[in-house]
């Protein structure tokens, strides 16, 4: 369905050139679910711009993004328009801004089906109210009337996913959509959207900084940072051995529910590298532990651990200091 080919973004800054992706390489397939994860600042929302073709306008864009047989980035603008809501949907990070504050969510709907589908005013508010309906919003037919403002974080989400997927789309990309939300409301919106993903069999992308959210939710997992994949693999066979040092340290920084109370949590520390000063060896080498002479002065490329599809991009990857230390 999408196969995302050595992409890069490079934007240009006044401390100089900014490297948001790096030579990003993945693969969707027809009813699947990726997740992309980093910490921010990582890429993930670039990254998934450079997808959709919605990057600043000095942003110079390498590669190539095949979605559903067609080449995005050679595709003409008004093509591209068509195409994005009507197979190619998002849910942005921030409903509050990604809604139109001064229409009404009604307006917003039926503008969405009127444009891509041609319905009628009729036929587009039966409609609308349908997919309010079917992501759990109550009284439909009055939140057609009401503007953003009048409705909760995770009701102007669900008008964020019900627009989303009003045209039936084939794939869908949802960026940090648990964002600024309670933890109830998060996991009522991640089983909403993987109802209908299934519902629909489209293929779906979650971006999020929390390994957490897409454990038994997505079928792949990617972990970013600074720019690059370091990790990619099927979702058990990451939680189950995973090698980058930093996705382990992203694991570790999450709470656990055995934990005594007031136990603090581990940090990773330092900060992530400056993208307009890129590092000759691994971006994450001044803050990994395992770090060496070689990881200053290397780059690491993805390597295949017991299968193709597990990939990491580490000169000493977790199982050999496991080895070590035995």
């Amino acid at each position: 369905m999408l196969s995302v080919e050595d992409v890069t973004v490079d934007l240009p800054t006044p401390r100089g050139n900014l490297r948001a992706v790096d030579r990003v390489n993945l693969t969707v397939g027809a009813g699947q679910t990726l997740g992309i994860v980093g910490e921010s600042g990582c890429g993930k929302t670039m990254l998934s711009r450079a997808i959709l073709q919605l990057l600043p306008k000095k942003a110079k864009l390498s590669g190539r993004v095949m979605f559903d047989g067609q080449d995005l980035f050679q595709l003409p603008a008004e093509r591209l328009r068509r195409l994005r809501g009507r197979s190619l949907a998002v849910v942005f990070q921030d409903p509050m801004t990604s809604l139109n504050p001064v229409l009404t969510i009604g307006t917003q709907l039926i503008e969405t089906l009127q444009e891509h589908l041609e319905l009628d005013d009729a036929t587009a508010s039966r409609r609308s109210v349908e997919l309010l309906t079917a992501v759990g919003i109550p009284a439909p037919e009055q939140r057609l009337g009401q503007y953003p403002h009048q409705l909760s974080g995770g009701m102007r989400q669900r008008v964020a996913i019900a627009i989303a997927l009003s045209c039936e789309p084939k794939l869908l990309i949802a960026d940090e959509p648990t964002t600024a939300l309670d933890v109830t409301i998060q996991a009522q919106i991640l089983d909403l959207l993987a109802r209908e993903q299934r519902r629909r069999h489209m293929a779906m992308i979650i971006i999020t900084h929390d390994l957490g959210v897409v454990a038994g939710r997505t079928d792949d997992v990617a972990v970013m940072y600074a720019g690059r994949v370091v990790e990619r693999a099927p979702t058990p066979a990451l939680f189950k051995k995973m090698r980058m040092p930093y996705t382990e340290a992203l694991l570790a920084a999450l709470p656990k529910l055995d934990a005594a109370p007031h136990t603090p949590l581990p940090a990773i520390s330092g900060r992530p590298p400056d993208p307009t000063r890129p590092l000759q060896g691994c971006s994450f080498s001044p803050r990994c532990r395992y770090a060496a002479a070689r990881c200053k002065n290397e780059k690491p490329a993805l390597t295949e651990a017991e299968s193709r599809e597990h990939q990491y991009a580490c000169f000493y990857p977790i199982e050999v200091h496991a080895e070590a230390g035995a």
